[in-house]
């Protein structure tokens, strides 16, 4: 008998579950259970934010990648930083509030340091000001991590430091891509952060709601914290 492959029927209702109203100690529930079929399920997904963001942050850090530390937030299973070491970065940390897919990060022998966190309810355990990149893909979406996250982002990431940050962008998640962009122009008006890129991608992934067919919209953003403290 050959080996039951997953459809993308069966990615959809697993999406779909993960969009439901709960709180974040049930998702961690969800994502540790998710871990091992999640790689296949984003593929069949043609989930493009994780390449998409490795181009953005490849395209425009100037400096050695090789030397470059990244911290690779809600990091799954790793499929970023993945794509990262493609690109030649070489130095990553990561967190994510799931055990189960750091344990699959672990396998990858990519990370140097691994550590849980639910974000927004547990601080982010990292030292301030230790990081050239902070990455966060897939994680910043409604009834996922809440946008106030973003500054303890920011204070993670060393003056001159990047932050790349991506989003959906189809009808249910319109208002949290509304309320992310304003706390970013407001953090750009104080002088928190400088614009480097704002790329809004129409084939983000295929839609997996009803209503929607063919592909959903998503955006890649980079910013780059300013020089002065």
């Amino acid at each position: 008998m050959g080996e039951h492959k997953r459809t993308l029927t069966d990615v959809k209702n697993v999406i779909l579950s993960a969009h439901e109203d709960s709180g974040p100690r049930d998702k961690v529930c969800f994502y540790n259970k998710w871990a091992e079929q999640y790689e296949e399920d984003v593929a069949l997904l043609d989930y493009r934010a994780p390449s998409l963001a490795t181009e953005c942050i490849a395209s425009h850090v100037q400096g050695d990648k090789g030397s470059a530390k990244v911290l690779d937030v809600a990091c799954g299973t790793g499929l970023v930083s993945v794509k990262l070491r493609e690109k030649g970065f070489q130095h990553f940390s990561g967190v994510d509030g799931s055990e189960a897919m750091l344990e699959v990060c672990r396998r990858t022998g990519l990370y140097q340091d691994l550590w849980p966190c639910v974000l927004g309810l547990e601080p982010l355990p990292v030292q301030a000001e230790a990081y050239d990149i902070v990455v966060i893909v897939g994680a910043l979406s409604v009834g996922q991590v809440p946008v106030s996250v973003i500054e303890e982002l920011w204070v993670a990431t060393k003056p001159g430091g990047y932050i790349c940050l991506t989003t959906r962008a189809n009808p249910d998640n319109l208002e949290y891509k509304a309320e992310l962009e304003l706390t970013l122009d407001e953090m750009t008006r104080d002088g928190s952060l400088v614009r480097v890129s704002v790329t809004e991608v129409e084939e983000w992934e295929r839609a997996v709601q009803e209503h929607e067919t063919g592909y959903i919209p998503g955006a890649v953003y980079l910013y780059r914290k300013a020089l002065h403290s």
